[in-house]
């Protein structure tokens, strides 16, 4: 038996193993996982994830994120020079070299444009919380209306970055999402939860509506949630790895 915080008694367990999982691995997993979870628009969307040496990593350009594999993915520098990799980055990396030059303790950027949270964003609406799993982010969701084109320009790039500021996740008008994490566990379970808010506000307003959840008690859960973001992550792991290994290769 362990005890918890709360004084609380709860079995102690083991949970099931998983192997070992390189750090190009661990990215590619999750551009897999966020697929399924309503991130799918073909070859749109990027996501980059820092490493120790000042090096970044990026899901390659020329592929669908539920085919990307660890040796498919690319490393640039802090300029988004090209340093290793069959493929290519993005060309419309700008945001997230902009938005790791204002804050360099960003471990990990998703931007894509998920189909719930995008109708949300063209609507220039924040979606409320109707239940526990859309609670699950205690940081506010903010809503960006700064898009003058795509991320291929330096200007634009700038300029959403800055809006988007020390915000942890947001909505971008017309756009799309914008999410950070300081893990990719955490990166994880803020887009996870970007799209199920978004697809559940969408649903009950489609039969009309609702009763939100009081802030207070929003806010108190996610507290409480997010911190159990590695053990999610990890069953999320486990899953796409026996759905195909091969992604570790």
């Amino acid at each position: 038996m362990t005890t918890t915080n709360e004084g609380k008694y709860v079995p102690a367990y083991e949970p099931p193993a998983l192997p070992d999982i390189s750090p190009a691995a661990e990215l590619a997993l999750l551009v897999r996982v966020l697929h399924r979870h309503g991130y799918d628009d073909l070859r749109a969307g990027h996501v980059t994830v820092g490493q120790a040496d000042g090096t970044i990593l990026i899901n390659p350009r020329e592929l669908c994120w539920p085919e990307v594999r660890a040796s498919d993915v690319v490393t640039i520098d802090g300029d988004g020079v090209k340093l290793a990799g069959r493929y290519n980055p993005t060309i419309a990396y700008g945001i997230h070299l902009s938005l790791r030059r204002l804050r360099p303790d960003v471990g990990v950027i998703v931007h894509n444009h998920p189909h719930y949270s995008m109708i949300w964003a063209d609507c220039l609406r924040i979606p409320p919380i109707y239940d526990q799993t859309s609670a699950g982010i205690a940081h506010e969701l903010v809503l960006v209306d700064e898009y003058g084109g795509n991320f291929t320009a330096v200007a634009n790039a700038d300029s959403a970055a800055a809006a988007f500021g020390d915000a942890e996740w947001g909505l971008l008008a017309n756009h799309g999402v914008l999410v950070t994490g300081r893990t990719i566990a955490e990166a994880f379970l803020r887009s996870y939860t970007l799209e199920w808010r978004s697809r559940r506000a969408w649903e009950l307003e489609a039969i009309g509506g609702g009763r939100p959840l009081a802030p207070e008690v929003a806010r108190d859960f996610g507290r409480h949630f997010e911190p159990m973001a590695p053990g999610w992550w990890e069953a999320e792991l486990r899953m796409e790895i026996n759905r195909d290994p091969s992604v570790l290769d």
